[in-house]
């Protein structure tokens, strides 16, 4: 979307994401020059321009960062208050974690109280980009349902090879069994510190939330 804003002619992108992050950038763009249409939306326009100018611009808050710290204050059964969120971008992330336990309440001052008031429950989510839990959520809500009660199904269908952190927990003690492009999760389990290797950015953010939660090594 960026290189087709200097191209020349109309650049049609088709099957486009439709994160909010999509929308953020193409309103920067448009507050450069660019001429950026459907943003948001399966089918984005874009016509060339000769030249982009500057612009001010506030990015919205990271939606996967506050999924994150929610899943902070419920693994390890604490409190929080997360300012400066945008809940609208969260909705998807703040209802399923609502439907296994995770308390959210927005305050007068537009921060957010989250905690868990009992035990966290097994549920069985598909990832499916907007549609469902984002994608970028999946390695945190693992390390969420290694304290949970029951078997949870966690169905990744965005990228392949996004099971790779499950290896590493299960160094940790996790007990999760991966068969395609599912991942089954028995809780709760103890988890036990371990040296283990991140492969990427959410893998690394789910084994510091197990982290929070594991006991010392023996």
């Amino acid at each position: 979307m960026m290189a087709a804003t200097l191209a020349r002619g109309t650049t049609t992108i088709h099957n486009a994401a439709r994160e909010p992050e999509i929308n953020d950038l193409a309103e920067l763009l448009n507050k450069m020059g660019a001429r950026v249409r459907g943003a948001g939306t399966d089918t984005i326009q874009i016509r060339g321009v000769e030249a982009l100018g500057a612009a001010e611009h506030t990015i919205i808050p990271d939606r996967i960062e506050t999924g994150t710290f929610i899943v902070a204050a419920a693994i390890t059964k604490g409190e929080l208050e997360i300012r400066d969120c945008n809940p609208e971008h969260c909705n998807r992330i703040i209802a399923a974690l609502r439907e296994v336990g995770v308390r959210l309440k927005k305050s007068i001052s537009g921060l957010y109280r989250c905690g868990v008031a009992r035990g966290i429950e097994s549920r069985r989510p598909e990832h499916r980009g907007v549609s469902g839990l984002p994608t970028d959520m999946q390695a945190q809500y693992m390390a969420l349902m290694t304290q949970a009660i029951g078997r949870s199904v966690i169905t990744e269908t965005i990228f392949e090879n996004r099971f790779m952190h499950a290896s590493e927990l299960q160094r940790m003690g996790a007990r999760i069994q991966i068969s395609h492009d599912q991942a089954t999760v028995a809780g709760p389990s103890k988890l036990i510190g371990a040296r283990v290797q991140a492969s990427d950015l959410r893998a690394s953010a789910s084994l510091v939330l197990a982290g929070l939660v594991a006991d010392a090594r023996p």
